[in-house]
């Protein structure tokens, strides 16, 4: 009997301690509760070092939690030239971070490249917005938008053939 190669996501911000976090832990627990564990894995990394080892930001944390999902044991870790060949899709938080990616990618790799918000209609275009300078009500925001658009991306990979 094969086993079906996993798909691979990568999630990417800038830092690795709010965004791409926070779309690992959201992403991995929808992945979870529809039963494709064993399809689908997910990771997240920065395009900078500044977080390197560390834990998420204590407030993206603390909103996550209360909605259920536990990022305590993530750390912060950049991205890597393995990771073009090691993951099947590279997902950007910003368009900053998008470019970041496109000027790291191998030419072989770039149809792995994508834009967060372009996976769900409705935010086609958009930008997971940075909270990390702003207030509480950022997070919340941040998840708002993260759940929506990770609810999309799974429908869309579970039509992918295993």
């Amino acid at each position: 009997m094969t086993h079906a190669k996993k798909i691979r996501v990568l999630f990417v911000c800038m830092g690795n301690i709010c965004r791409s976090p926070t779309a690992e832990a959201v992403f991995r627990h929808a992945v979870a509760e529809a039963g494709l564990a064993h399809r689908i894995e997910c990771d997240s990394a920065g395009t900078h070092d500044y977080h390197i080892g560390e834990p998420p930001d204590q407030r993206a944390q603390f909103a996550a939690g209360r909605r259920g999902y536990d990022m305590s044991n993530l750390r912060g870790r950049q991205v890597t030239r393995q990771d073009f060949d090691n993951f099947d899709h590279l997902v950007a938080m910003d368009r900053r971070n998008l470019a970041l990616l496109d000027s790291l990618c191998p030419p072989a790799h770039k149809n792995k490249l994508a834009l967060f918000c372009d996976f769900h209609d409705e935010h086609a275009g958009s930008e997971v917005p940075d909270p990390y300078y702003g207030g509480e009500s950022g997070f919340e925001q941040v998840l708002d938008l993260i759940e929506n658009v990770s609810s999309r991306l799974l429908a869309g990979l579970r039509e992918t053939p295993a």
